[in-house]
C-alpha cells in the first residue's frame, strides 16, 4: 500500500505563497490521478486540484484557478501545490489523494495522506 505524506503546510499573511509537497512510498503509476483537496474550518472537504500522472493533465477549483499551480516530480514520487495569493478563505487542512480516474469526486480516491494544515492571517 503506498503511503501518502503532505508537507509544507503553516502561518502566512493574506497574499502570500505556500508551496505544498506529497510524497508517495511507493511508485506512482502512470495511470495514476493525483489530487488535492481542503477541508476549511466548519466546512465539507472538497476538490483543489488534479494532475494526470502520465500525461500532466491538470483540473483546478474555480476557487484556486489562476493562484494556485500543481505540479509534479515523477523521479520523486511528489505531487506539489503551489498556492499565490493566499486568501483568509484557503485556509484549512490540504490533503493529498491518489486514484485513477480524472475525477473531483473524493469517492474516486482510494488512497489519502494524512493532511497538512494551512493558516492564512488576514
Amino acid at each position: 500500500q503506498v503511503q501518502l505524506v503532505e508537507s509544507g503546510g503553516g502561518s502566512v499573511q493574506a497574499g502570500g505563497s505556500l508551496r505544498l509537497s506529497c510524497t508517495a512510498s511507493g511508485r506512482i503509476y502512470s495511470s495514476s490521478v493525483m489530487a488535492w483537496f481542503r477541508q476549511g474550518p466548519g466546512k465539507e472537504r472538497e476538490f483543489v486540484a488534479l494532475i494526470r500522472w502520465h500525461s500532466g493533465s491538470l483540473l483546478y477549483a474555480d476557487s484556486v484557478k489562476g493562484r494556485s499551480t500543481i505540479s509534479n516530480n515523477n523521479a520523486e514520487n511528489t505531487v506539489y501545490l503551489q498556492m499565490n495569493s493566499l486568501k483568509t478563505e484557503d485556509a484549512g487542512v490540504y490533503y493529498c489523494a491518489r486514484g485513477s480516474h480524472y475525477s473531483t469526486a473524493q469517492s474516486a480516491y482510494f488512497s489519502w495522506g494524512q493532511g497538512t494544515q494551512v493558516t492564512v492571517a488576514s
